[in-house]
């Protein structure tokens, strides 16, 4: 059985990417540990370290602010998160990968120190954004509590990717958000869809003014706004989550109905979609804790 699991949803602007040692960030850290000291996780909005102000190229900024995921950036927050025993979700960043390419990139530390998960922005926002695209989708364990899945602010427009992260078993996906322009009211009923649909919680976390326009919210399984924030500077969304209950949603359906992971009866035949030159095979379609997935 899962145990409650407090979040803390930090809804901020970002910060500079030029921050030597992420001393500020450090100390914003520390100060959020001690006033919300029940809380486990904290999330941060898309490319919070990797901040640029209006008058610089984002090119530039992407080229300066991009460091291989195990570089100096990846070892302090590592220490961070050991330091304070908390499992650290701080946004994106600009990875400088292998290939020569940049990625912007959702990485997680735990209490321990180790960088449990990295996944790379499958659906740039194109043409605007000119990072490379991941290949794969990610999920990972939180002991005693649940899975957790990775999407990055357009992928949340991608109805396949919240699709196979809940399908790979995630109770709960992590949407790292830095939106500041109108469309954000489509996102807050794409994440109200996307948690419907796959019966899983969604989390939404915006940037603050100047970089987003805030909004942020966290939705339960079966589509009810746990909690919402408005456009407010800098606001910790907090909230205490069973990611149990997306296993009993789909267990006993929504309102104790709906149950869209058991569509199929059985010998039914596979079927074809055309879109994806694939197919859906009945054997293969349940979500459940067993499929791991990538890391």
């Amino acid at each position: 059985m899962s145990r409650p699991l407090p979040v803390g949803l930090v809804q901020a602007a970002a910060r500079h990417h030029s921050d030597p040692g992420l001393d500020s960030f450090a100390s914003e850290v520390a100060g959020l540990t001690r006033a919300y000291p029940r809380v486990r996780l904290f999330a941060y909005p898309e490319l919070h370290l990797c901040g640029h102000r209006r008058d610089e190229d984002p090119a530039e900024v992407m080229r300066a602010a991009a460091q291989p995921l195990d570089g100096p950036r990846g070892a302090a927050l590592a220490a961070l998160a050991r330091d304070l025993g908390v499992w650290l979700v701080p946004g994106t960043v600009y990875e400088l990968a292998e290939d020569g390419q940049v990625y912007n990139t959702a990485v997680v530390y735990s209490p321990q120190g180790t960088r449990v998960a990295s996944y790379r922005k499958v659906f740039p926002w194109r043409p605007h954004e000119t990072t490379g695209s991941g290949t794969r989708f990610v999920v990972f364990d939180l002991e005693d509590h649940g899975r957790i899945g990775l999407s990055v602010c357009y992928d949340a427009w991608f109805p396949e990717v919240t699709r196979h992260l809940a399908w790979q078993g995630a109770d709960l996906v992590l949407n790292l958000v830095r939106t500041p322009t109108v469309d954000r009211t489509q996102e807050l009923v794409l994440a109200r869809a996307n948690a419907i649909v796959n019966q899983v919680f969604m989390a939404s976390v915006n940037a603050a003014p100047p970089d987003g326009i805030g909004r942020s919210v966290l939705v339960d399984p079966e589509g009810r706004v746990r909690a919402a924030a408005g456009p407010e500077p800098e606001l910790v969304l907090t909230e205490v989550v069973d990611l149990g209950e997306a296993r009993r949603v789909r267990a006993y359906g929504t309102a104790g109905l709906t149950r869209v992971w058991d569509p199929f009866a059985a010998g039914q035949a596979p079927l074809e979609l055309p879109l994806y030159e694939g197919r859906i095979d009945p054997a293969r379609w349940r979500a459940g804790p067993d499929r791991a997935g990538p890391r």
